[in-house]
């Protein structure tokens, strides 16, 4: 198995999880963010690095923008030009002004898995209020190499 297969098959052990804002715990509860800490534990182990507290709101004013800021430490940055591919990190905005607010893991290049309030952990298609409102996707680099993996 590949690894962006592990990572999509990790990342579908996880639908059904009900919602919960900051917590991360498979079938338990998780929100977006929770969803992608539980996968990296799952298929690298322990997490780089701990979220700050952070608002539950997506349209949260707050010019603070910790997921861009996480996804550029920990993940290897891709072009608009680049496709969309299984296993890719995707951040998404509510509007253009605003920080990212919401994460996702590619499932395929035209479904994606995420979490969020009042539907828990599901799959979702790249419909074009999706599509409008992706800020960038990112992909997973090799651990013992440092290598991008694409």
């Amino acid at each position: 198995m590949t690894f962006e297969a592990k990572v999509a098959a990790v990342a579908n052990g996880w639908l059904g999880t009900p919602y919960q804002h900051q917590a991360s715990l498979k079938h338990i509860g998780c929100d977006c963010l929770g969803l992608l800490r539980g996968v990296w534990r799952e298929v690298r182990g322990d997490e780089p690095e701990l979220p700050p507290p952070y608002a539950p709101r997506w349209n949260d004013a707050e010019k603070n923008d910790l997921l861009l800021a996480m996804a550029e430490r920990n993940f290897c940055h891709k072009t608009q030009d680049e496709p969309i591919e299984m296993a890719d990190i995707l951040l998404f905005r509510y509007r253009q002004h605003l920080p990212t607010r919401h994460v996702a893991i590619a499932i395929s290049d035209h479904q994606f898995i995420h979490a969020y309030a009042g539907r828990g952990v599901v799959v979702n298609g790249f419909s074009a209020w999706w599509q409008r409102h992706l800020a960038g996707h990112y992909g997973w680099i090799e651990p013992s190499t440092d290598k991008n993996i694409r």
